[in-house]
């Protein structure tokens, strides 16, 4: 790449003071956040300090140096020969992979140059002087919102990409992708999949069942037995209410829910309503006593079985367990067996979830529905994929709207996008107490339904199930509920994350996951003594539950009984009401 020296310094100044711009523009966006908190929550609204004179001026010096570098290297790059880049992006960012962004030393330039602002605007961010973890952790989330946001790759002047695909077609990229940022427009969210390739009840959540119950927060379903004889005991499924219950039921190959009927249980799941203005006066007491509480009624009532296995999945873990403990506080012996699916019980180290939640955005919320409202499941879902932008936004921009493509169809990214409303009480309780003041791991700290719960009374043995690529319940943190509860535990680590390490079907028997015979209060401890097992960690879970589900019995072929009947046939109409 020959250049004059003239044209050498201007290129220098002008990628240098590109990244100051970020870096002045970056204190601009939190001083801009700090500003929007002032405004609803005065007191507790953090103040915005500054990095050291002498910490700032090394960092620019660093900044000034490796642009230099980077141009020394560029300079020496021959017309249409491919060079090895000086700055590579860090493992697993596939943002700029495409050809075009190293056939091109204009391109191969921007990217490079913007990967050293971004590394310098990211020190710059750690050389705050921030002593306090939670809002350490806010503004490296913050700081890497505002990097990804500045990638070249999200604009149709710096991708060349986007320059490739209009070449391609003719324009016909550029006229597509408008028309896909209208539609979304429209739709009030990036599209991630294909949606008209999924229907609930159709392609998913079609494991052959019936709804047997209701009420103003959940429908129960009893699934149809899928084998002669089925073990006696049988097993309710709690799922988070914060998403829909077809996670565990996706497609027949990866449902969970029919694996386990598959395996010879009566199982049966909690659908969570949809709340709208109607439910919006609901608290935590509220899902506890309709939710698992009734549920299990319910299911015993049914299944004349006294005892019931029970399971909870995220926050529907958080509430199953809560639910246990208060009848556990009224004297009564309410489950067999208890497994928890990346469970928080502590929330100390509450994953990057945790770093959003402050005295501030607490307060806002308790002002504005913590008694009565209803909290947006879109504005959840966006919360949730702004903690993997480059994966759940940005590279949906960038395909949709400057490539004009149309996502693939997947099921999990079609239930992704398929958000659900809370009760603003019920999220209002549970931020402060759970993620803010983390009240539930300290005996008789919280009252729930008149009791004052104590979770080392739930002591019935529990299986714990965490993922090791966890963002969401970090894995060491799901962990400490081996402290927690009081009964005997059976700690297992998967592979991969929150959802994809926990929905790791068994009929392709993928990936891998930990055991160990070990009881360290200490995970990492746990871990050192850990053993890799291949393949999915429900073939460990089913056999553990088969010890704990009594004897063989004939199928329970007629669903409900007299008392509770038949409303309609799974998955309800719950699952598909829609935001």
């Amino acid at each position: 790449m020959s250049v004059t020296p003239e044209q050498s310094a201007e290129a220098l100044q002008g990628m240098f003071k590109f990244g100051q711009s970020m870096a002045a523009n970056f204190f601009d966006f939190l001083s801009k956040q700090g500003a929007a908190f002032q405004q609803v929550a005065p007191a507790q609204a953090p103040q915005l300090p500054l990095p050291e004179a002498e910490e700032l001026a090394r960092l620019q010096k660093e900044l000034a140096e490796s642009h230099a570098r980077l141009w020394a290297h560029m300079s020496q790059v021959k017309p249409g020969e491919p060079a090895e880049p000086l700055v590579k992006p860090p493992a697993g960012d596939r943002r700029f992979n495409a050809p075009e962004w190293s056939s091109s030393p204009v391109y191969d330039y921007i990217r490079q140059a913007y990967l050293l602002n971004a590394d310098y605007v990211a020190k710059v961010a750690d050389a705050l002087p921030v002593a306090d973890g939670r809002t350490k952790a806010r503004m490296q989330y913050l700081t890497r919102q505002y990097i990804d946001a500045m990638a070249p790759s999200n604009f149709a002047a710096t991708n060349p990409e986007f320059i490739q695909s209009a070449l391609e077609t003719k324009g016909e990229s550029i006229t597509q992708g408008i028309k896909n940022l209208i539609g979304d427009m429209e739709k009030g969210r990036i599209s991630m999949t294909d949606d008209s390739a999924f229907e609930i009840g159709r392609n998913l959540a079609t494991t052959p069942g019936s709804v047997i119950y209701e009420n103003e927060l959940i429908q129960l379903i009893q699934y149809a037995p899928l084998t002669e004889q089925v073990y006696k005991t049988p097993l309710l499924i709690v799922p988070p209410c914060i998403n829909k219950f077809y996670i565990m039921d996706l497609q027949p190959a990866n449902s969970l829910v029919r694996f386990i009927v598959e395996q010879g249980f009566t199982v049966f799941l909690v659908s969570w309503k949809n709340t709208k203005e109607s439910e919006a006066h609901f608290g935590w007491d509220d899902y506890l006593e309709k939710g698992p509480i009734t549920a299990l009624q319910v299911v015993r009532d049914v299944t004349k079985v006294d005892k019931p296995n029970v399971l909870g999945f995220c926050v529907g873990g958080t509430i199953l367990s809560s639910s246990l403990a208060v009848l556990r506080g009224k004297g009564e012996d309410p489950a067999e067996s208890l497994t928890l699916m990346t469970t928080l019980l502590d929330f100390a180290d509450a994953g990057e979830i945790g770093c959003l939640v402050d005295e501030a955005s607490v307060a806002a919320r308790e002002a504005s529905i913590g008694r009565g409202g209803v909290f947006s499941g879109r504005e959840l879902a966006q919360v949730f994929s702004s903690l993997r932008a480059n994966d759940l936004i940005w590279q949906y921009v960038v395909g949709n709207y400057l490539k004009g493509k149309t996502p693939e169809a997947f099921d999990l990214l079609y239930w992704n996008s398929d958000s659900t409303n809370l009760s603003g009480p019920f999220i209002a309780w549970y931020l402060r107490n759970m993620y803010l003041e983390n009240n539930l791991r300290v005996p008789g700290k919280l009252e729930m339904l008149g009791v004052k719960v104590d979770m080392g009374k739930v002591d019935l043995p529990a299986y714990l199930l965490a993922t090791r690529e966890d963002h969401i319940v970090p894995w060491t943190s799901a962990y400490l509920v081996r402290q927690i509860l009081g009964g005997e535990t059976t700690f297992v680590l998967g592979a991969s994350g929150h959802i994809a390490g926990a929905i790791n079907p068994a009929s392709k028997n993928r990936r891998s996951y930990w055991t160990s015979d070990s009881t360290a209060s200490v995970p990492e401890e746990w871990l050192e003594t850990a053993v890799e097992q291949k393949g999915s960690w429900w073939l460990h879970w089913a056999e553990w539950l088969k010890q704990r589900s009594g004897e063989m019995i004939a199928a329970r072929n007629k669903p409900g009984n007299a008392k509770y009947k038949v409303i309609e046939a799974a998955p309800g109409r719950y699952v598909k009401e829609t935001v």
